[in-house]
């Protein structure tokens, strides 16, 4: 594992709970499973996980385990690493996906393994952080996912009628209101019957992800290559070009159309736009640990049609029922 998660070692470990230990924490505390064949790793992670927020954390030492321990009691969330024995991050990702499709899985992507966490997107994973990244973005990234799972039932039974809904939202350069909105429109999803679970709550990040670009990226034009040392630069600049023309000025523009059969999403931000033919495939395995590449790159995994239009200031984003169907 990279220096900034490896220095860790010689830090007091913190306990291990044993899978299927009672918890000892209130039921609403989210559970998540830790996958990984190396107890070494898994107490460094652990650690991690009890300095990045509160949650109940359980373990599991390869795939075939964590599948056993799924069975038992269903977590709220599954992390775990590529490279095991028996069974690796792809199969598991694969199992949880067909056997317990409302359960997300987040995968720990090492040097070298940056193709299998491609497929283990496109296979059903919710999202990956990179090991050199753990410090700084596993407690936001886990934080995302399980918002993304969790819906409100009374709010879906309120809709379960709906037959289609057309949105639109016009919304200025604070992050904060990208939540409610992905929250609405999960709501939405959910109630027209084009997803389950799993599949909205990959609609969601994709969805988030294209808001945020628009919002750093278009609007305020901050560069994702700021964050190569850390977040402090990114963060702010950005919040000094919220109050700042012409960015303060510049709103982003949403219209979302659900019906039974497919989702389509218009994000159109007021920046300057990038030449499109200009963008590397995210996939490539060493862009794959940048963070410049990490939105695009789930966009293109969770939807069925990413489209940008020719000067780059809004990108289209299609999810189809069948596609979601198949990804369930």
């Amino acid at each position: 594992m990279p220096a900034p998660v490896g220095a860790l070692v010689d830090t007091p470990p913190a306990p291990l709970y044993a899978p299927g230990a009672p918890k000892s924490t209130a039921q609403a505390v989210p559970t998540i499973l830790l996958v990984d064949d190396s107890s070494v790793q898994r107490r460094i992670v652990h650690s991690l996980l009890d300095g990045a927020g509160t949650w109940n954390v359980v373990h599991a030492a390869d795939g075939v385990s964590a599948l056993q321990q799924i069975e038992r009691e269903q977590p709220d969330l599954v992390l775990t690493d590529v490279y095991m024995p028996k069974m690796d991050g792809l199969a598991l990702v694969e199992q949880v996906r067909d056997r317990f499709p409302g359960v997300p899985v987040v995968l720990m992507t090492g040097h070298g393994s940056e193709q299998v966490a491609v497929s283990a997107l496109k296979a059903g994973a919710a999202d990956y952080v990179p090991k050199r990244a753990m410090v700084s973005e596993l407690g936001r990234i886990l934080e995302r996912v399980l918002t993304n799972a969790r819906t409100e039932s009374d709010r879906v039974r309120l809709f379960s009628g709906m037959t289609g809904r057309v949105s639109r939202f016009v919304l200025d350069n604070d992050p904060r209101l990208i939540g409610p909105l992905v929250a609405q429109i999960r709501d939405d999803l959910l109630a027209v019957g084009v997803c389950n679970r799993n599949g909205v709550t990959r609609v969601g990040i994709a969805l988030e992800e294209a808001l945020l670009n628009a919002i750093y990226h278009g609007n305020l034009e901050v560069s994702s290559q700021l964050k190569e040392n850390g977040d402090g630069p990114f963060c702010e600049l950005a919040h000094a070009r919220r109050t700042q023309a012409p960015y303060a000025a510049r709103r982003v523009r949403v219209v979302a159309r659900v019906t039974p059969r497919r989702a389509m999403f218009v994000v159109a931000d007021e920046g300057p736009g990038f030449d499109v033919n200009s963008l590397p495939d995210p996939a490539t395995p060493e862009l794959l640990e940048r963070p410049s590449g990490r939105g695009l790159l789930l966009m293109r995994s969770f939807m069925d049609q990413v489209r940008f239009n020719a000067i780059g200031n809004r990108v289209t984003l299609v999810k189809s029922q069948i596609s979601c169907t198949r990804d369930d």
